[in-house]
């Protein structure tokens, strides 16, 4: 089960290119949107949050946002946090607010536990996916969902059907779709080496011995 984890955040007036005044303040731009609210700008203590994400991920964290002038906490999911592609900080959180009476499809990864006997015959572990989405009640939603590899062959593969999810949670994805499998590493092609006819070098000025001996005899006569 989800455990939920409190957090502050101010409202944000500063919008676009101006973000960067929340960047040198240690702030880092939000929004929250969802549940017959009006969307939302805000501004979250970077420090509190990143230290809070190291220990979650988008998706299914549920959270209580403490908005600085509002007197009740909101409920809300974590729907999507960007990234700088450059230095991997952290630039922007999409939160969805929610009702904790009505349930919600959001995305769970799996934890992938146990030795596959078909890695130690010399197969690799192949991850397919993830991740998974399913639909549950906010309070019943999973930090994860395990997926036990540890008596896979090579050969072998899990499908989202093979997985038994947690009570009160219903698997949405694809029921065929493959999670993970072992299969024989590919060999890489060997190239063969191109060998070249080595021919004897014919020296500049030099005739052929049969051409001389005619052109000798054809002298003698004349």
């Amino acid at each position: 089960m989800t455990e939920t984890t409190a957090i502050t955040a101010q409202p944000r007036k500063v919008h676009g290119k101006a973000n960067r005044r929340l960047a040198k303040a240690g702030l880092i731009p939000a929004v929250l949107y969802g549940a017959g609210r009006e969307t939302m700008s805000l501004a979250l203590e970077r420090h509190d949050f990143e230290v809070m994400m190291s220990h979650h991920g988008a998706g299914s964290t549920l959270v209580t946002i403490a908005i600085e002038g509002e007197k009740k906490p909101i409920n809300a999911v974590i729907k999507e946090v960007q990234h700088s592609p450059v230095k991997g900080t952290i630039l922007h959180v999409d939160f969805l607010a929610i009702r904790m009476d009505e349930k919600l499809q959001a995305k769970v990864s799996f934890h992938f536990v146990g030795d596959a006997p078909g890695v130690k015959a010399g197969g690799i572990l192949m991850h397919s996916l993830r991740e998974v989405l399913v639909e549950a009640l906010p309070v019943a939603l999973p930090d994860s969902i395990e997926v036990d590899v540890s008596e896979l062959e090579i050969g072998d593969s899990v499908n989202v059907a093979d997985i038994e999810a947690p009570e009160g949670v219903e698997i949405v994805d694809d029921p065929e779709a493959t999670i993970c499998s072992i299969t024989l590493p590919t060999a890489e092609p060997v190239e063969e080496e191109e060998v070249e006819e080595e021919l004897e070098p014919e020296l500049v000025g030099e005739e052929p011995a049969e051409e001389a001996e005619e052109e000798e005899g054809t002298s003698e006569e004349d």
